[in-house]
């Protein structure tokens, strides 16, 4: 086991042994440092040291990867964290383990297509903006502060609101899945603690019963023949438009007047009502033979992909424009809500989650209680003592 001070001048001519198929040269001032020479010319400079019982080793460089003074450098920088009892062979083993954004991206991905009924928008998230961003970065260099900037950076791209909060979501998930899969290198979720950033809907569009004459009429009179049944039937039960798109007539049941939407976006099977009018627009509906599709395309025999042309045209013939068609949905919460119905009851209607979603209709729920304390206040003034 030669022993020498590794500097410029020795490594330079320092050879294998004959004979051998390398040879480790000892530097006599920094402990466990060493330069192998090996036999077929190549020279690596490394370090060893004990850790218990067990023999590791760190390589630094390759001869005239870096200059002698920052190897010796390294060496000493290495051996000061052996002495304070750190083991940097084993850290730098762990560094390694630790995989890049790209592939938690493509787990995510397969795992989101296990349980989402779209899991084309979780792709979409990932491959526009996510992976682009932090794809070739390992998940320990993704810090909070550099996700709260970039976040902010993308907000300040013009992006709208939720989007930019589906961003947030969408990478903040990345790293509880990391976290519940025990992944090298993710201690923490970088995402948690970044202040989510409150959306403002300001728009709340309802139709009024005139408006909704107005719009049954031209879509009585579009060229898709599905179209007024579609509105209809979107304003007489606040579904959503692909839960009514894709309906089918095994989960109709017309004489208990229950329409049975087996998965919704809460991802949990709901029964709405059907009214009177509704139950007379289903019995209106066409039906084709070997079609399970309650509204399909008369063409394809297959649910619509999109409505939008016929939907715009019809709008823009009822003077509707501003008009989206999710406002169905809205439209019919009002009119249950102006009804006299509590929030609870259209809640359930509409399938949502929690009450926090219906609590956007409160507001209209608080005009008809107040026609009702009015109408109370006006009948109590035939009373003699508020004469």
């Amino acid at each position: 086991m030669p022993n020498a001070k590794l500097d410029a001048a020795f490594c330079l001519t320092a050879q294998c042994e004959p004979g051998k198929r390398k040879t480790d040269y000892y530097d006599t001032v920094i402990t466990g440092f060493v330069l192998e020479a090996r036999s077929s010319g190549g020279k690596t400079f490394r370090l060893r040291y004990n850790r218990g019982k067990e023999k590791k080793e760190i390589t630094i460089a390759g001869y005239g990867d870096l200059t002698m003074d920052k190897v010796r450098k390294e060496a000493q920088r290495l051996r000061s964290e052996v002495v304070l009892g750190r083991d940097p062979a084993a850290e730098k083993a762990e560094k390694r383990a630790v995989v890049r954004y790209s592939e938690l991206a493509d787990q995510h991905l397969d795992y989101a297509k296990s349980y989402q009924k779209r899991p084309e928008n979780t792709r979409r998230i990932l491959e526009l903006h996510l992976i682009p961003r932090w794809g070739k970065l390992r998940l320990d260099e993704i810090t909070q502060p550099a996700v709260a900037k970039w976040l902010a950076e993308k907000a300040g791209e013009g992006l709208a609101p939720a989007t930019v909060e589906k961003l947030r979501v969408t990478l903040n998930r990345s790293f509880e899945l990391a976290i519940r899969w025990d992944m090298p290198g993710v201690t923490k979720n970088p995402v948690k603690g970044i202040p989510r950033k409150p959306i403002e809907n300001k728009r709340e569009r309802y139709v009024s019963a005139a408006e909704a004459k107005r719009l049954l009429a031209a879509c009585e009179a579009s060229l898709n023949p599905q179209l007024k049944h579609i509105v209809g039937l979107l304003l007489l039960t606040g579904a959503r438009v692909s839960e009514l798109l894709h309906a089918e007539w095994r989960h109709i049941d017309l004489e208990k007047r229950q329409w049975l939407i087996p998965t919704s976006k809460t991802g949990r099977a709901r029964h709405v009502p059907l009214s009177q009018p509704a139950i007379a627009i289903l019995k209106a509906v066409p039906r084709f033979n070997g079609c399970p599709y309650v509204v399909p395309n008369p063409e394809t025999r297959k649910p619509f992909v999109t409505i939008k042309h016929a939907w715009q045209t019809a709008r823009e013939e009822a003077v509707l424009p501003d008009l989206r068609i999710h406002d169905l949905r809205h439209s019919a919460a009002s009119f249950m809500i102006n009804a006299g119905i509590d929030l609870f009851a259209v809640g359930r209607v509409l399938g949502h989650a929690d009450h926090k979603s219906t609590m956007r209709y409160s507001h209209l729920a608080n005009d008809t209680l107040l026609a009702a304390v009015e109408a109370g206040a006006k009948k109590m003034k035939g009373s003699p003592t508020l004469r």
